[in-house]
């Protein structure tokens, strides 16, 4: 009989050492400061990189022109090895994520990898002198250009249609 005893103490012990255990870490987490907001993104500089990718690409470099200061430049690159693959994307007024991607890579893959997966629709959109295509569907959004010679244009993110458009509207090539 003295062994079972000694058997419910260890357990009760283990139990009541969890509890201590389980209050203290509900304590720390009420009292130690948490931050739950997305994280403010760096604004960046594009000019030297967009510079650099109208000088070296095989096809006329496209970035936004006229739009407000709220719209926020966070990533920019050129790889001129990788198919002369232009990036540049912006957080727009609403938070959401705006990119224009510019390739010359076999269009199904790039539409493909710039859309994250989205789907063409039978939506087209009529944007300046050109014809956009709208992708839905995956985990962005897009409107991609496919009638420029060479290469291909991609505005998409998790921005609306509407957020899309006016990237597309503001797109300028030198």
């Amino acid at each position: 009989m003295a062994g079972s005893n000694g058997k419910q103490k260890t357990v009760r012990d283990m139990i009541l050492s969890l509890a201590l255990i389980g209050v203290a870490a509900g304590v720390i987490y009420l009292f130690v400061p948490h931050d739950d907001h997305t994280p403010d993104l760096k604004r960046v500089d594009y000019r030297v990189e967009l510079l650099t990718a109208r000088r070296a690409a095989a096809y006329p470099v496209a970035a936004p022109e006229g739009l407000p200061d709220t719209w926020k430049a966070t990533s920019v690159r050129f790889r001129g090895e990788n198919f002369d693959r232009w990036h540049l994307g912006f957080q727009n007024p609403d938070g959401e994520y705006v990119q224009v991607e510019q390739s010359t890579q076999k269009r199904a893959e790039f539409i493909d990898e710039a859309s994250q997966g989205a789907s063409a629709t039978k939506v087209t959109e009529r944007i300046g002198d050109r014809t956009w295509t709208r992708y839905s569907g995956g985990r962005y959004d897009a409107l991609v250009l496919e009638d420029t010679p060479g290469s291909t244009t991609v505005v998409a993110g998790t921005a609306s249609f509407a957020q899309l458009t006016k990237m597309a509207q503001a797109l300028k090539t030198a």
